[in-house]
């Protein structure tokens, strides 16, 4: 094979320093051992992993591990409260909120076979980080697939009219209740903060008719609460009246009984001076009863010797008006 020569080609130098390679080299292993400082957050938690297993968890501040490929980290925020939307996305909420309906999801059957549209929130939060990186492999699926689980189940044991009207906190904490279980018995790691039904309806065919339904149960709950303060006002007042009339009888039974004792002394006393004298007392009988039945007008008492005279005439009362005999 023929060889041909370049004469003007340039020739490349490289001498290079051992001692520059030295620094080059001890700059790298300064930087790869620096790579193991690490920093946690107040509101973060961290996972050393020693080719893949976990040394522990730290918590704020600077810290120092391995560098890889010996040991990682993995750093998450356990005071972060994430959420999980049901039956519908949030598409964009600047400026103004737009939602997108998500109808396979939202759609279920109620405990009496009836169609509703209902719509979730879930919050939670990671109770423990290590069962939260190692026991789920996509966490917010995870979440995602047991609320909707839940919902369903839950909905199904109950009635359209409680998942419209008074039903709702009691389907919640029934949600938030099995999801919760789910998480613990599986050890997810998370804890649910709060489950929201963010919207209950029913489909627009019938839309009308729960309306109607729904009016009719806020005027009988109304009307019920009109007759509980007619009730909570009447009551108290037909007491006072009774024990007003209670009182009244308790005071007339007294008086009664009071007044006759007194005639009953009365008439001892009277029976005492009759059997003393009884003439006299038969006479002052007859005039007190004559004052008693007339006693607007003017008396007089005369007295005969029994021959048809009249011996003498007494003026008992001297009438106002001038009254007659």
């Amino acid at each position: 094979m023929q060889q041909y020569d370049f004469p003007n080609r340039p020739q490349i130098n490289l001498n290079i320093s051992p001692r520059l390679i030295y620094y080059a080299l001890g700059v790298i292993a300064l930087l790869w051992i620096a790579s193991g400082i690490y920093i946690v957050n107040p509101a973060e938690r961290a996972v050393v992993l020693r080719f893949g297993r976990s040394t522990g968890v730290t918590g704020p501040g600077m810290h120092y591990h391995l560098p890889g490929p010996v040991e990682s980290v993995e750093i998450e925020r356990v005071t972060e409260v994430k959420r999980i939307e049901i039956g519908y996305r949030t598409i964009s909420s600047d400026p103004t909120p737009r939602y997108q309906k998500v109808k396979r999801e939202s759609e279920m059957l109620t405990g009496d076979e009836n169609i509703v549209d209902v719509e979730l929130i879930i919050q939670y939060r990671i109770r423990d980080i290590e069962n939260y990186l190692f026991n789920v492999v996509e966490p917010q699926k995870a979440v995602h697939d047991v609320g909707e689980a839940a919902l369903r189940q839950v909905i199904g044991r109950h009635t359209i009219d409680e998942a419209l009207t008074e039903g709702k906190l009691q389907i919640q904490e029934e949600i938030h209740e099995q999801m919760q279980d789910v998480f613990d018995l599986y050890k997810i790691g998370l804890r649910v903060e709060q489950v929201k039904l963010q919207a209950v309806s029913v489909p627009v065919e019938v839309d009308h008719a729960f309306k109607d339904v729904a009016s009719a149960r806020e005027d009988r709950e109304r009307l019920r609460n009109e007759a509980e303060a007619y009730r909570n006002d009447i009551i108290p007042k037909t007491r006072g009246e009774a024990e007003r009339m209670v009182r009244e009888a308790d005071a007339y039974t007294v008086e009664r009984v009071k007044r006759s004792q007194g005639d009953a002394d009365r008439f001892l006393e009277v029976l005492k001076e009759y059997r003393k004298a009884r003439d006299v007392t038969e006479t002052r009988l007859y005039l007190e009863t004559m004052e008693k039945i007339l006693p607007n007008i003017q008396k007089y008492v005369v007295q005969t010797d029994g021959k048809g005279g009249l011996l003498n005439v007494f003026q008992l009362q001297k009438s106002a008006t001038g009254g007659g005999q």
